[in-house]
């Protein structure tokens, strides 16, 4: 069984484990999207202490870990191009899977369970950014209903925006 759960601190190294090891995967894809110091521990560790962080746990093991911030994102003000919708949002920072659990489609999994999270806080939107090389994201956001929205900048880089609105909470927003 497969769930999100809010991350805790005792297992922030842990976590950032799997952040290193998507950074390596990120390196065998041709790009770098996260630099050494970017995302660092103590970027895990605040993610947690804000009841950002979340892990995605497959059979009671830790899989993933993401940052699911519903707080919204300063960068994503300067949009060129255009966001669908308004109104409250998700933002979607740092997925990245233990590559033990490589290719069993969790990067799926993982939006899916944000949605659910989503409609339990009454959340029509999610938003989400990658960088221009990570083809492999842009696919899986593609795949899952995300569109493309123009770009952004983040962490000092330009970025491609993507949002989501959720059925039905959306249909006020749109």
């Amino acid at each position: 069984m497969n769930t999100l759960e809010p991350a805790v601190m005792e297992y922030a190294e842990r976590y950032y484990e799997i952040i290193q090891m998507g950074r390596e995967f990120q390196r065998e894809q041709g790009f770098t999207q996260w630099t050494e110091n970017y995302p660092a521990l103590d970027t895990v560790r605040e993610d947690i202490r804000a009841g950002k962080g979340c892990a995605l746990m497959v059979d009671g093991r830790i899989a993933g870990y993401m940052c699911v911030d519903f707080d919204g994102e300063p960068a994503y003000r300067d949009i060129e191009g255009a966001w669908r919708g308004e109104g409250p949002y998700a933002v979607v920072h740092r997925m990245a899977f233990d590559s033990a659990f490589r290719g069993m489609g969790l990067a799926d999994e993982a939006f899916r369970l944000v949605e659910e999270l989503c409609e339990r806080k009454k959340v029509a939107m999610i938003r989400v950014d990658t960088d221009f090389p990570n083809k492999r994201m842009q696919h899986i956001l593609r795949k899952n209903g995300y569109v493309n929205c123009g770009t952004i900048v983040f962490q000092g880089g330009a970025k491609l925006a993507y949002d989501k609105l959720l059925p039905p909470l959306c249909r006020g927003h749109a």
